[in-house]
């Protein structure tokens, strides 16, 4: 029991460690079966108050993938505008960066929240508590969905642009006013292999506390 553990957990690791963020895809379809497991992974997140805030919406048919690039690029393209981009680049970053991105990868699945099923307070802070709590709990189950993606063999890349177009993602997919777009997911058989990308070590990140000598710098012992 004991090694059997320890494979695992060294299994674990190499998938934290090995997953990437991949925006290229074969053409491959992704079986049920495999997005299945992938999404009951994704479920069994720890969620503020066992409350499950995530909502997960599959989009594989190729004109619900574009009408839904579509949507989100066209706010893109005038946040681009307002901020000065000329059009032309405009133009060619939302075509490469969201349109073809978004209706190229096999699946998208877009992540939603909803409130409904959170705790309610009669004041601003601890309702403002409440959403951050929601927000960590989705995101939780996010990183559940790409690591179980990466086991599977697949490609994902979490993207926030929904955040930036809630509105048009939710009138794009029909979605229940209370489902508030957090991401999209793109998943699909990868088509290439993104490099490691830099971290920082663990002395810049963590820090210890003590009454007498307040933050310092932690000491790691790998």
């Amino acid at each position: 029991m004991f090694s059997s553990r320890v494979l695992g957990l060294m299994e674990l690791y190499e998938a934290i460690k090995g997953r990437r963020s991949v925006r290229s895809y074969r053409k491959s379809r992704v079986p049920r079966s495999v997005l299945s497991r992938v999404l009951e992974v994704a479920r069994w997140a720890p969620s503020a108050h066992n409350s499950q805030p995530w909502r997960f919406v599959v989009v594989e048919e190729a004109g619900a993938k574009r009408a839904l690039a579509e949507a989100m690029a066209e706010v893109w393209l005038k946040d681009l505008k307002a901020d000065g981009v000329p059009e032309e680049e405009a133009l060619r970053i939302v075509e490469e960066e969201s349109i073809k991105r978004f209706t190229e990868a096999p699946v998208l699945l877009v992540v939603c929240l909803t409130m409904k099923v959170m705790d309610r307070y009669p004041d601003e802070r601890r309702m403002r508590a409440e959403r951050l709590m929601a927000v960590q709990s989705v995101a939780a189950a996010i990183q559940n969905l790409l690591l179980a993606a990466y086991g599977e063999g697949l490609g994902a890349c979490w993207v926030c642009a929904p955040l930036f177009c809630q509105e048009e993602v939710k009138k794009a997919l029909r979605l229940p006013e209370d489902w508030e777009p957090q991401a999209v997911v793109t998943l699909g058989y990868p088509g290439e292999q993104p490099e490691p990308p830099a971290r920082k070590s663990l002395e810049e990140v963590v820090w210890s506390f003590s009454v007498e000598k307040g933050l310092e710098p932690w000491k790691a012992e790998l």
